[in-house]
């Protein structure tokens, strides 16, 4: 059972000194405690609603007693002001690299090694080689003091700023299992989930950014960001796999490290076991690659290490790496195929795109055809020419992207790529921009438009689901539609002219623009394709503002106050509602009758801080009508499955998600239990 959510009094002034500091040290421990249970163990028992009344609280407090605030106090973890550059610390313990291999015979050799230096029976901790960002935190009498990057593995630099801002680093040592030593050096790897790379960097490119590589690169980017207020807007998850020092404690063995680590409030490996020879070792290297697909953060192999601490000591290192560990790699997920094109592709923000079109081939299981060459700076530097061999991956196991040339020794080389002087789509005169080339012409540029049609109907925009990719091409290409306002000026005698409709398509598409003339306020402003503004910041504008013109007047500092709204976020909303072409835009969609309307009040309370995943086809509600009432009843939806979602919602045909749940144990419902499950927390279902 959870402990007592402490009675909130309305007024911090209130309390006398001692009063606030007793409060706020009984705040901070139920604060930590529920951390604990929500990021280490996966077994939350407040609703984010109470958890938040804690946090608030607590800051409440601090702000009438600011010489009260502590380093590691919950509060801490918001970035604060940006450092003018980053200090250089010395590790407590070196942070080698491991010796690798790809091949069985060379892990058979690596046993074999081990045992003859250990004399007999040894016994291996076996873990998933996390993909990541290594960095050493260090805690001195349970507080974390310092944060450093791998570096050299010698000598790294001092991030500790911006690793507070990460939900899943302790702030200060659990001890309430197991006493904090004096002092603790811990490694791990700073992750950003593959789901929340792929919504991160599709936000990269509506906002006309370069997009990162992996998911890996985007997690290393993160902490080495000079203003930690940026790291805090990113995803990210420290995952500790090693103890590099402990003054006052003994381990014998690296599985003890392991469970103190999980005791003093870190989040280590899952799945990490313990083998007793080599043909286990074998086997666990294949149970993951057969997982690696299905998981939701990167690994590229995994880690065998001497489970007996003496042990290692006695087998020593050499100048690079220990003796008493490898790492097991996966094959990588790459393969050679030839560029029969380099195209150019414009899309919703103007930014063009060079893309190769390849010849066909299998790349982890999924047909590859075409990989981005992102820029032409990174065309020049790689040298990728039409006619090439080329090696690709895909990125963080997802994006196609090309690696590499492949040499042909006597093949005659197609010219050097040049990114085009006009717009492919347009033919208006390009701008550099960075390694960015752009197209100025905004909605003049049909390729823009079409791509802003399709997101203006998309799921999380107005959901018009007869406005895909094909409708919106043939409405730009035969002059029904040269701004987004003539949507609503449509009639179905028009576009039954076109290609592929008929009488009852084109009055479907028509009723279904005309039903969107009151949408929901985060919807439209998503559906405007507002650079940096995805779903989830959509809703904290509405949510803050409640009102469209409020929002298209707010200036830089009262954007500012939007929790999750940075400086550059600010910068770029303010400066979209500011463009004329953009506010001509938007006045003329409203001209036509369009009104966004506020976020619903919730329905009630009943699944609050629950989670909700939808997979496959519902017969009697839309996704979003699905989403909007788990909404309503203070539920959460996320778009990927993990052992901390409460529900899968299955419809007709699901996908993979369904199949992660089974084995997740997850909660699986069917359509008629999800409306039965909305009724018990008395939602209304319209």
């Amino acid at each position: 059972m959870a402990k007592r959510t402490p009675q909130v009094k309305p007024d911090p002034h209130g309390l006398s000194a001692r009063e606030a500091f007793d409060e706020i040290e009984r705040l901070r421990a139920e604060i930590r405690h529920h951390d604990y249970l929500y990021h280490v163990k996966a077994r939350p028992k407040l609703s984010d609603e109470e958890y938040d009344r804690l946090f608030w609280r607590l800051r409440a407090i601090e702000e009438v007693y600011p010489d009260l605030i502590t380093t590691d106090s919950p509060t801490q973890r918001v970035g604060g002001q940006p450092q003018p550059r980053f200090m250089t610390f010395v590790h407590t313990a070196p942070m080698l690299s491991l010796d690798s291999t790809q091949g069985e015979a060379v892990v058979r050799r690596f046993d074999e090694r081990v045992r003859k230096g250990m004399h007999g029976q040894v016994a291996y901790l076996l873990q998933p080689k996390l993909d990541g960002a290594s960095v050493e935190l260090v805690y001195e009498r349970g507080r974390l003091v310092r944060a450093v990057t791998r570096g050299n593995g010698t000598r790294g630099e001092g991030v500790t700023e911006n690793m507070k801002t990460i939900p899943t680093v302790p702030l200060r040592l659990r001890a309430v299992d197991r006493s904090a030593p004096e002092l603790l050096a811990v490694r791990g790897e700073v992750l950003m989930y593959v789901s929340d790379f792929e919504t991160f960097n599709a936000r990269m490119v509506d906002s006309g950014a370069q997009p990162y590589a992996s998911p890996r690169n985007s997690a290393a980017g993160a902490i080495r960001q000079l203003d930690s207020r940026v790291t805090a807007l990113r995803k990210l998850h420290f995952v500790a796999f090693d103890v590099l020092s402990a003054h006052g404690v003994t381990f014998h063995k690296d599985r003890e490290r392991v469970e103190a680590l999980l005791r003093w409030g870190f989040r280590v490996p899952e799945g990490g076991t313990v083998a007793t020879s080599v043909e286990e070792v074998l086997a666990y290297h294949r149970s993951w690659a057969a997982r690696r697909d299905t998981l939701d953060y990167e690994i590229d192999g995994v880690v065998v290490k001497l489970d007996d601490l003496d042990g290692r000591a006695d087998l020593g290192t050499t100048s690079h790496h220990p003796r008493w560990a490898l790492a097991y790699k996966f094959e990588p997920r790459s393969e050679v195929t030839r560029v029969e094109r380099i195209a150019v592709s414009v899309g919703r923000t103007g930014v063009l795109t060079p893309v190769g079109l390849l010849l066909p081939v299998q790349v982890g299981g999924v047909t590859i055809a075409r990989a981005s060459l992102h820029n032409r700076e990174e065309v020049r530097r790689k040298d990728v020419r039409e006619g090439d061999l080329v090696r690709i991956k895909r990125a963080g196991d997802v994006i196609p992207q090309v690696l590499e040339r492949v040499e042909e020794q006597g093949q005659r080389r197609g010219r050097r790529f040049e990114m085009p002087a006009e717009c492919p789509a347009c033919g208006t005169a390009v701008e550099e921009r960075g390694p960015l080339t752009l197209c100025p012409n905004r909605l003049g540029c049909p390729a823009q438009l079409k791509g802003r049609i399709v997101h203006f109907g998309s799921r999380n925009a107005l959901d018009i689901t007869g406005l895909g990719d094909k409708t919106a091409a043939l409405l730009v290409e035969h002059g029904l539609v040269i701004d987004l306002a003539d949507l609503f000026t449509l009639q179905p005698d028009r576009l039954i002219e076109l290609p592929g409709f008929a009488e009852q398509s084109a009055t479907d598409l028509v009723d279904e623009i005309q039903d969107c003339l009151r949408p929901e306020l985060h919807r439209f402003l998503y559906a405007l394709g507002i650079p940096e503004v995805g779903v989830s910041v959509a809703r904290d504008l509405a949510t803050h503002f409640r009102d469209l013109d409020r929002i298209r007047t707010a200036s830089v500092s009262k954007l500012l106050e939007v929790p999750g709204v940075g400086p550059r976020m600010s910068e770029a909303i303010r400066d979209f509602f500011a463009h004329e072409q953009n506010a001509r835009a938007i006045a003329a969609i409203l001209e036509h009758g369009v009104q966004p309307s506020p976020l619903a009040a919730s329905g009630g309370t009943g699944l609050a801080g629950k989670k909700f995943v939808f997979t496959g086809r519902l017969t009697r509600l839309t996704r979003p009508q699905a989403k909007q009432l788990a909404e309503r009843a203070g539920g959460r939806v996320v778009v990927s499955v993990s052992r901390e979602t409460d529900y899968v919602v299955v419809g007709e045909d699901p996908g993979s998600k369904y199949n992660r749940a089974v084995d997740l144990g997850v909660s699986a419902l069917d359509e008629s239990q999800f409306m039965a499950l909305l009724e018990d927390a008395q939602v209304e279902l319209e």
